[in-house]
């Protein structure tokens, strides 16, 4: 509940006050007064005001001990501490999305900055997700907010010609919110099933707050159509399991019926894009009751599709696994290789690793153990590089 409440009291006290790096501060430490008193359940009858109103006093405070400045204390003086009714109903959440992902930030400090301020997430907790220290995720935090201060950035909703590209950045942030959670980058665990969870939680949100969006339905169709294999993507000791080797009867099919629904009533209705594409591929294979019996050439044909809508060098080698299920190994290797030039897939040992796969399939194991071998010293994820090495180590 706290994190469903802090963008609405956020954009509830920066449309009111302004200044969005002191009224972030204050709810974040509403939210800890929040944590500390309602942990036995005895929550106030009506959270949202209770929460205002100990954020706007924070402010109050804030400002008072700031040297007693007149402008300062004149600006205290008229604050009135809503409660209740004063605490409107309007929704800011929207606009604070916009405001987080502005494009004076970075990738990195729109990811965090959204974690933080809409997401409710302190930020303990957003440098644990990163693997960085707290320290270093607090500058981050903090230069994101400096940058949207400077940048003279306003707490409203984009003009209508801004707001396709900004929700383009919100996307991409939750994109990659989920993704880090659904396959880390490093470190020992494989998955991490909070930031999912938070990815999820927002798209979730994002599409109530605009349900004729196509691409924000599609996200989120995406999401949960892929979160939908994860109890089967591990074994009890936390090997990696391949999508071809998973027991189906493990994946929550509760959120393969919700994506598929969510897909079959946006595609068609609006412009297609990379998500509706990505989620559409998913929906094909969670829909094979069994690896044999999934359609490739549906998959490759809308691969095709999504380079096209969507043309990257990720897309091209997603479409080579499709390809070499299609029309045979060598020809997926053929499209693999045009990636081998290509700057962008210089460290990304998926390369190396789809390569060594399709390799395996073409009979050629010297070969393909040592692509195996090239890509476990590529990858920073433990889970990955175990499961490489014992591929390759197969072939031996």
């Amino acid at each position: 509940m706290l994190r469903e409440l802090a963008p609405q009291v956020l954009g509830a006290l920066v449309r009111r006050h302004g200044q969005f790096d002191a009224c972030e501060d204050a709810v974040q430490e509403a939210l800890l007064a929040a944590s500390q008193q309602w942990r036995d359940k005895s929550f106030p009858e009506d959270p949202r005001s209770w929460l205002m109103t100990v954020a706007s006093r924070r402010l109050v405070d804030e400002w008072r001990s700031e040297g007693a400045r007149r402008r300062r204390e004149e600006t205290a003086a008229r604050i009135e501490v809503p409660g209740g009714a004063a605490a409107a109903d309007h929704d800011d959440t929207l606009a604070l999305l916009y405001l987080c992902c502005h494009p004076s930030l970075s990738v990195a400090s729109q990811l965090a900055l959204t974690l933080r301020a809409v997401g409710g997430l302190s930020t303990a907790e957003i440098a644990n997700a990163f693997l960085v220290p707290e320290a270093t995720m607090a500058q981050r935090i903090s230069r994101a907010k400096e940058s949207i201060r400077s940048a003279g950035a306003r707490f409203e909703l984009p003009s209508a010609a801004e707001q396709a590209e900004r929700l383009r950045v919100v996307l991409h942030a939750l994109y990659l919110v989920f993704n880090e959670g659904y396959l880390t980058s490093s470190g020992p665990a494989l998955n991490r099933t909070d930031l999912t969870a938070e990815a999820i939680r927002l798209t979730r949100m994002l599409h109530a707050l605009l349900p004729a969006e196509g691409e924000v339905a599609g996200l989120l169709a995406l999401m949960l159509l892929t979160e939908a294999r994860r109890p089967a993507r591990t074994l009890a000791d936390g090997s990696l399991v391949p999508l071809d080797e998973q027991r189906r009867d493990l994946w929550d099919r509760a959120q393969i019926s919700e994506g598929i629904a969510l897909l079959t009533r946006t595609l068609g209705t609006t412009s297609v894009g990379p998500y509706q594409m990505q989620a559409a591929i998913a929906a094909v294979h969670d829909e094979a009751p069994t690896a044999a019996a999934t359609d490739w050439p549906q998959i490759l044909a809308l691969y095709d599709v999504l380079e096209r809508v969507s043309p990257g060098p990720v897309v091209t080698l997603n479409r080579a696994v499709a390809l070499a299920m299609v029309h045979g190994p060598g020809a997926g290797l053929a499209l693999l290789g045009s990636l081998d030039e290509d700057p962008r897939m210089s460290r990304n040992h998926r390369l190396e690793a789809v390569r060594g796969h399709l390799l395996e399939l073409a009979g050629d194991q010297p070969a393909a153990r040592e692509a195996y071998l090239r890509a476990a010293r590529m990858s920073a994820s433990i889970p990955e590089q175990r499961y490489l090495v014992l591929r390759a180590a197969r072939l031996a």
